[in-house]
């Protein structure tokens, strides 16, 4: 198989494989891809500085991103991800706490977190439901779900 061209980098990380989208400018987006994907190393150099701040990250939790972002998206999902951006590592808000941080509705902002194109970095997972996970990814269950699990877990939110 050969390298995708829709992504700039392609890198092992301990929740799977994850894919890099990005401009000679900013990160436009993160992608969890299937574990068979062949690795491919980053094409430029944003790409390459987003994979050494990913392996930082996975390395310790507490490390702080410091990359340009582009994620696009509407007024609403850029406030609901700017909002996630301020939650602590450790810590999580329910949708229903940031819809109200924010003046939204709960469902609204599970939307916005389910399309948020930088995961990880733009940290979705730290939000949650109010009677347990929530979902991840606009999945309520099953690999997608592990992930958020294992993130939270990285952070020291859930304990098994």
């Amino acid at each position: 198989m050969c390298a995708d061209a829709a992504f700039q980098a392609i890198l092992l990380a301990p929740c799977g494989k994850l894919g890099v989208r990005c401009t000679a400018a900013a990160l436009t987006g993160v992608e969890f891809l299937p574990p068979d994907t062949p690795e491919q190393p980053p094409r430029n150099a944003l790409a390459a500085q987003v994979a050494a701040q990913l392996a930082a990250y996975f390395s310790a939790a507490d490390f702080a991103f410091d990359l340009p972002l582009a994620p696009g998206g509407t007024l609403h999902q850029n406030r609901v991800w700017q909002r996630m951006c301020a939650i602590p590592r450790g810590q999580a808000l329910t949708y229903g706490e940031l819809a109200r941080d924010i003046g939204s509705a709960p469902r609204a902002v599970g939307q916005a977190c389910g399309n948020n194109p930088i995961p990880i970095v733009i940290p979705c997972h730290r939000v949650v439901g109010r009677a347990g996970l929530g979902g991840f990814m606009h999945h309520g269950d099953g690999y997608a779900l592990e992930i958020k699990r294992w993130l939270l877990r990285h952070e020291g939110y859930l304990h098994d």
